[in-house]
């Protein structure tokens, strides 16, 4: 909580309008800026900085990087010796003043933190224009207008209910492009201001995905815990199913032939890439090669929305140490398929909803429907019942059963 009133207090002395500290909404950058060491960063409008004590100006191009465990901030020859947090607000909160990261303008405040070597932007900003920078990321803004306002419900009310952390810029959460607004998506949020998706009174999580393939899922399914009448199981016609295949082969390299390790790549580069960053995040080191993938399956068993349960994999590869090599096996039986599809990447392994599993001379081929956990509102049904002539509310109701549409300041609305 310390971390969210540190960069609060300047952005609400310097907004230039009322704001509400439950209407702020603070996000852990991470899509455009990845972990750097060292960060440049411009301004438009006047800016200033508490830790500092001294104004910074949009003529400047600043630079911030980590020195000896604490943050350094660099404006031309003058350098400023920081501790492992700076905070800038604009004088005036409004479009006039944007703070540009790798070419990506925010509104409102940012806090740059160390986080181990390198530095987080966090972005703090009032809802309802974090919501603007949010729902042209995570659907088309040629979409119906009314699919567009069911979104926009959606990712309010999902922040709503997330408004006691830091909600990250990515999949994790929301999506979140910054000031690249969209007239349309920003039309959207405004004629839906301060609605949210309320279940007896209480703030929903409002889950959303790309495609549920044609049937919905529980959320106990997905994340365990209680079963919410409100992600019931059911039919949705909607939903244009979105049909995907993934293929790669079992032999990623040629294991007859030796390997020069610089111009030796594995067949399926994306597959191969996806199962190497896991392997890291496994504690592996940054040198690697897939050798194969000799088994791959999905075993019988479904749940009750038709979703597959559990699979088997084994993965071989190549660590390389210093010039030396070491073999590695990675086997997986009859586990949780949460525990195979982040390997090969959710971007490739689209969904549980699995139709086919072939693996034939060394060619396996998986084919499934759907994008994504399935649970809440399928963005892709949302936009075709838009098209039906369906409204924003209609479709909040078919896919979240059983809720009402409430403005976030009535009293009775709980988080």
């Amino acid at each position: 909580m310390k971390k969210i009133l540190i960069i609060l207090i300047p952005i609400l002395l310097f907004m230039g309008h009322s704001a509400k500290a439950e209407e702020m909404v603070t996000v852990r950058l991470i899509k455009n800026i990845g972990s750097p060491t060292t960060l440049h960063f411009r301004l438009r409008g006047d800016y200033f900085t508490p830790d500092l004590g001294i104004p910074l100006f949009e003529r400047h191009q600043y630079k911030l990087k980590v020195h000896k465990g604490r943050l350094v901030l660099q404006d031309g020859k003058a350098m400023y010796r920081l501790g492992r947090t700076f905070i800038i607000a604009p004088k005036t909160y409004d479009r006039a003043h944007m703070i540009f990261l790798n070419g990506t303008p925010y509104l409102g405040a940012m806090a740059f933190r160390l986080e181990i070597d390198h530095i987080r932007p966090v972005n703090q900003l009032p809802m309802e224009d974090y919501l603007k920078g949010v729902v042209p990321f995570e659907v088309f803004p040629s979409w119906h207008m009314e699919a567009l306002k069911a979104q926009a419900l959606a990712a309010r009310t999902y922040a709503a209910s997330h408004l006691h952390r830091e909600i990250v810029d990515t999949i994790q959460d929301q999506v979140y492009g910054g000031y690249l607004w969209n007239p349309k998506t920003t039309k959207a949020v405004e004629e839906t201001k301060g609605e949210v998706i309320t279940y007896h009174g209480r703030l929903i999580d409002a889950f959303y995905s790309a495609s549920n393939g044609g049937v919905t899922e529980n959320n106990a399914h997905v994340w365990g815990g209680e079963n919410k009448p409100f992600y019931p199981i059911k039919k949705d016609p909607y939903d244009p199913k979105q049909p995907w295949q993934l293929t790669f082969h079992q032999n990623q390299i040629r294991a007859n032939r030796p390997i020069q390790w610089s111009s030796t790549h594995e067949k399926e580069a994306k597959i191969a890439e996806n199962i190497k960053q896991w392997l890291r995040r496994q504690g592996y080191g940054p040198d690697i090669k897939i050798l194969d993938i000799p088994r791959f399956s999905i075993d019988d068993a479904r749940n009750a929305s038709g979703r597959a349960l559990t699979g088997s994999l084994t993965v071989t590869f190549l660590q390389r140490f210093h010039g030396l090599f070491r073999y590695e096996e990675v086997r997986l039986e009859h586990v949780s398929l949460k525990r195979i599809r982040p390997i090969f990447g959710g971007d490739v392994f689209k969904s549980y909803l699995i139709d086919d599993v072939t693996c034939r001379k060394g060619l396996c081929t998986v084919k499934g429907r759907g994008y994504g956990h399935g649970v809440g509102m399928s963005q892709w049904g949302a936009s075709r019942m838009g098209e039906r002539g369906k409204n924003y509310k209609e479709i909040i109701q078919f896919y979240f059963p059983g809720t009402d549409i409430r403005s976030l300041d009535e009293k009775k609305v709980d988080s």
